[in-house]
């Protein structure tokens, strides 16, 4: 596992095509929700997002919580990590998705 570039802006045929080049057999899609579990209008974005993507790929893609990965990617840049900040919250993200069992 290693982080990859972030795609900006957001683009679902960006992301399924890099996700084929990867040869990836699963897409996560970070779901941000408020630090109680509620979602608002950007987890819904998230959720049509992850529809949309799933539209153009193969692979199973999900949603997943990704409540304080941010956080996390700043503590990890503050540790010596290189990769830029949204790159190291989706690995965080991955990390937590897998340390779950869902993966």
């Amino acid at each position: 596992m290693r982080p990859l570039a972030a795609v900006e802006p957001p683009d679902p045929a960006a992301i399924a095509e890099l996700a084929s080049a990867e040869e990836a057999d699963r897409v996560i899609v970070g779901l941000p929700t408020t630090l109680g579990g509620e979602e608002g209008e950007q987890a819904q974005l998230s959720r049509a997002f992850a529809e949309e993507l799933a539209e153009l790929l193969d692979v199973p893609v999900e949603t997943y919580d990704e409540r304080l990965t941010t956080r996390m990617a700043d503590r990890s840049a503050r540790e010596g990590a290189k990769a830029d900040r949204d790159s190291l919250a989706a690995a965080h993200l991955l990390e937590s998705y897998l340390a779950r069992g869902e993966g």
